[in-house]
């Protein structure tokens, strides 16, 4: 769940080409599938859930003019846990941003319901996520954009070999607000 009683500050993680791959597993009864057409309804769910829109049919919005113009993209990109009784519980998407020079992967959407948090899905998710990144992208420099709200989302992401990223101004055209935001949230990460 975001943190909103904190100031909001857009963060920027980077994970170098070369890391290790972050290793977890899913526990039993979860699976990893992948975006199907009708998908979408979960992913307003699952994102509203936890606080990223304020109501399902925005969510909903969002995710069609943003993502379904772009279906064969979707499918290859966009995967859920389910569990044993079929329920999408969690979902990651990786997308990439251009910014006129290069195409940036960023790892776009990163939920879990928070009735299923602390079963260790968002490290499971995360890792299979960072590595269905590079089996599309191949082993590249690749984001996150967070927020101060997501400081409990930050320690995964530095977990799966992401760093904060203090230097870029603007990587994919994200305004990087991180050194602001480690005024916030440094004793939280």
């Amino acid at each position: 769940m975001l943190d909103t009683s904190l100031d909001w500050y857009r963060v920027i993680l980077k994970r170098s080409a070369g890391r290790l791959l972050p290793i977890a597993s899913l526990p039993q009864g979860f699976s990893f599938v992948m975006f199907q057409p009708g998908d979408e309804e979960s992913w307003a769910e699952i994102e509203t859930s936890v606080l990223e829109f304020n109501s399902k049919e925005v969510a909903l919005e969002y995710f069609i003019k943003s993502y379904l113009l772009y279906m064969s993209e979707v499918k290859l990109r966009t995967l859920f846990i389910q569990s044993a009784d079929g329920e999408r519980v969690a979902t990651f998407t990786a997308w990439w941003k251009y910014t006129g020079i290069r195409r940036h992967p960023f790892v776009q959407w990163v939920a879990v319901k928070p009735q299923y948090q602390g079963l260790g899905l968002g490290k499971a998710l995360i890792a299979e996520g960072v590595r269905h990144m590079i089996n599309i992208e191949g082993d590249q420099i690749m984001y996150v954009p967070t927020s101060t709200w997501a400081y409990k989302a930050i320690k995964l992401y530095k977990w799966a070999g992401f760093e904060l990223e203090l230097n870029e101004d603007a990587p994919g055209g994200y305004k990087n607000q991180t050194v602001q935001a480690l005024e916030l949230i440094r004793d939280r990460i």
